[in-house]
């Protein structure tokens, strides 16, 4: 069933830290005609760094297939899409469909909920989410429908925003806190749903919490690295089964009950212990 529509104006469209389904889709789907170009900005610039990270931990091979949850207009779609990869592209929200389809024409994308998702048992080589996690209501839900619809063997990357270092948290938070809103209100009539951005992140989980969290939903060999002095931070777990070819050797994945931090980076498995 479609959100029922929202009475509020574009303006002061946004979600609460509930995050009641309907007001997150419908939240999204006001903020979807310059969402992408306010990413960029907002992020300044550094969205692109973080993207290929993302694509760097997922290590893809063609023809693996994979799950983009929270894909919204399908921009990190395409981006993964480039390793030959085929990118299913999930959202909550028809607003950032509609503007996904119009456009990635050759990227296929599906309207659901990440707690319940529409495909089979063991259906793809991987699964990721960027910048979405935090917006689903049940965490530990979404967390075991990812891993049942992931083949055995199968990896879960995920790419959020954290909590950073105590160096750069005093200037991390004056800007998401007071210089964030004001780009965000000159570059996305929907001001207001940015305001929910910084409160929901300064709501999240710490990045060790996260990653046990992953560790209950059955998901092993799960670690993390930081990116930016860890106002994001990319986790990665695979479900136990068959390893791909692309799975690193067990030293070479942190075991979170041991130690989470992340060590150098060796070639393209930049998780090590």
């Amino acid at each position: 069933m479609a959100p029922m529509a929202s009475t509020k104006s574009v303006s002061e469209q946004r979600a609460d830290l509930d995050k009641a389904p309907e007001d997150v889709a419908a939240m999204f789907d006001v903020v979807a005609p310059r969402y992408d170009i306010t990413n960029d900005l907002l992020s300044l610039g550094m969205v692109f760094v973080w993207r290929k990270a993302t694509r760097r931990a997922l290590d893809l091979g063609q023809g693996d297939l994979v799950l983009d949850v929270a894909a919204g207009t399908g921009t990190s779609s395409a981006h993964l899409q480039k390793t030959g990869a085929t990118v299913i592209a999930l959202d909550l929200s028809e607003g950032m469909i509609e503007v996904g389809r119009s456009r990635h024409p050759d990227i296929e994308f599906v309207l659901g909920s990440a707690t319940d998702l529409p495909f089979d048992n063991d259906t793809f080589d991987a699964v990721t989410i960027s910048y979405g996690i935090r917006n689903i209501d049940d965490v530990p839900r979404a967390l075991a429908e990812f891993y049942r619809v992931t083949r055995p063997g199968g990896r879960l990357v995920i790419c959020e925003f954290s909590k950073p270092n105590d160096i750069v948290k005093p200037p991390y938070d004056l800007y998401m806190n007071q210089v964030a809103p004001l780009i965000a209100k000159v570059a996305s009539p929907a001001g207001a749903a940015y305001d929910y951005l910084s409160e929901s992140i300064d709501d999240w989980y710490d990045q060790k919490t996260l990653g046990l969290l992953m560790q209950r939903a059955g998901w092993r060999h799960v670690a993390y690295r930081n990116q930016t002095f860890g106002a994001v931070a990319i986790h990665r777990g695979f479900k136990p089964g068959s390893r791909p070819h692309s799975e690193p050797q067990a030293d070479l994945a942190t075991n979170l009950t041991a130690d989470l931090s992340m060590g150098r980076q060796t070639g393209r498995k930049i998780f090590v212990s």
